[in-house]
């Protein structure tokens, strides 16, 4: 630590640190004089697992066979807290087991990690308003339990031009921004996420800007950009690769919803146009794509989505993909995230080419979840997926993946 601020470009780095925390403060949304209750401020442009969301959802009661009534004191010092200076956070810990019906040769037919996460938003100025200006921070710490980790399992073991459990990796301490999507509480495949394997994104802790506004009372607007480069392991040096690399993630995305915008995500139509850099050191060439999203509930209890995306060249998995599926939330929408529920999807994927090279078959995916919400704090999630005709595996025509995930949340 004392070499890195002895050298030269330190204190243009800290320069630049202080900048941006400066021009965050001053674009964060201005508040109004009015107070409001909780139920009326607005959740901003972050979906269901967005920081301060994902910690609104953990706060959720919901019906459970089992109440963990000794960590009252504990729920109401965090009240307290948040109530006098502003500050909510929560504590997690996820880990997940995957095994498969058949592997390749010489590889694992199992996997196993998990992920310690601590988050947390404080409200620095306009609180108790409508539109709070806050700052948010999310630490987590990834470990692989297994040789193979849960992340690169089916490509590894299985053949499959896709990935399961996204942020189980081994990438040790770092930092990190749909319905259904949440790789904590929802799909285990990747396919059924935000950009159906077919979006060159950035990497979760990647630094970057976005900004976001409200055309209309049901359409807006989202653009901003992220460093491509970035290692969540080093975030110092992503300062670094941001200013000296240059090489970027580029999104816009415009939409309509049918919805409140504070639930904007549940009934909505958008379009993501996006374009990545080509990134030299990885000798991975620019490209451009775009996802086309549908999500609609039906009743109170179901949610039904459809998603298309494609890509020219760059690094994405898949060049052409759709998913379409749903989930039914026994508690209703108000507990999407937070209660028991069933998910389950279709997938039909073609490789990218430019990526994993030409003449690869097409592929197809399903999968079924159910998440058993055992109590507040404790989330039960078994996952069964059925491979079909995985790209990079020419013996197998079909494999069967089962998982079991554990989230506990306090």
């Amino acid at each position: 630590m004392i070499e890195r601020f002895e050298n030269p470009g330190a204190r243009g780095l800290l320069c630049r640190f202080f900048v941006m925390v400066v021009w965050a403060l001053m674009a964060a949304q201005t508040a109004f004089a009015q107070d409001v209750s909780s139920e009326e401020r607005s959740r901003g442009f972050g979906g269901p697992d967005a920081t301060l969301n994902r910690i609104e959802s953990d706060s959720v009661s919901t019906d459970t066979p089992l109440k963990l009534n000794f960590l009252n004191s504990w729920y109401e010092w965090k009240d307290e807290l948040q109530e006098e200076y502003g500050l909510a956070f929560g504590v997690e810990y996820n880990t997940t087991y995957l095994r498969s019906s058949d592997n390749q040769s010489g590889t694992d037919n199992d996997a196993a990690g998990g992920i310690f996460r601590f988050s947390g938003v404080w409200e620095a100025f306009g609180r108790g308003s409508t539109h709070p200006g806050h700052l948010s921070f999310l630490v987590e710490r990834t470990d692989e339990y297994t040789d193979t980790g849960p992340s690169s399992f089916l490509g590894e073991s299985l053949g499959y031009a896709g990935i399961s459990n996204l942020p189980y990796n081994d990438e040790g301490w770092r930092l990190d921004v749909f319905p259904l999507v949440s790789p904590w509480t929802d799909f285990f495949n990747y396919a059924f996420s935000i950009g159906v394997g077919a979006l060159d994104l950035a990497s979760d802790p990647a630094l970057g800007f976005a900004g976001g506004a409200w055309l209309t009372e049901n359409v807006y607007t989202m653009a901003g950009f992220a460093d491509e480069n970035a290692d969540g392991t080093d975030p110092l040096d992503g300062f670094d690769t941001f200013y000296n690399d240059r090489e970027y993630f580029k999104h816009f995305e415009i939409g309509w919803t049918g919805a409140s915008q504070e639930a904007f995500y549940l009934n909505n139509v958008h379009l993501t146009l996006w374009h990545a850099d080509e990134r030299d050191e990885l000798g991975v060439e620019d490209g451009w794509g775009g996802v086309l999203s549908f999500n609609h509930t039906i009743g109170d209890k179901w949610l039904a989505f459809v998603r298309a995306g494609w890509a020219e060249d760059s690094g994405s998995l898949l060049e052409r993909s759709v998913s379409i599926g749903g989930g039914y939330t026994p508690g209703g929408m108000a507990t999407l995230g937070s209660g028991s529920q069933l998910g389950f999807g279709v997938n039909w994927g073609r490789p990218n080419d430019a990526l994993l090279g030409p003449d690869l078959d097409d592929q197809y995916a399903t999968e079924v979840y159910y998440r058993w919400q055992v109590a507040e704090e404790i989330a039960i999630t078994p996952s069964a997926q059925l491979l079909i005709d995985p790209a990079l595996n020419p013996d197998d025509d079909t494999l069967w993946v089962f998982g079991l995930r554990a989230r506990l949340a306090f």
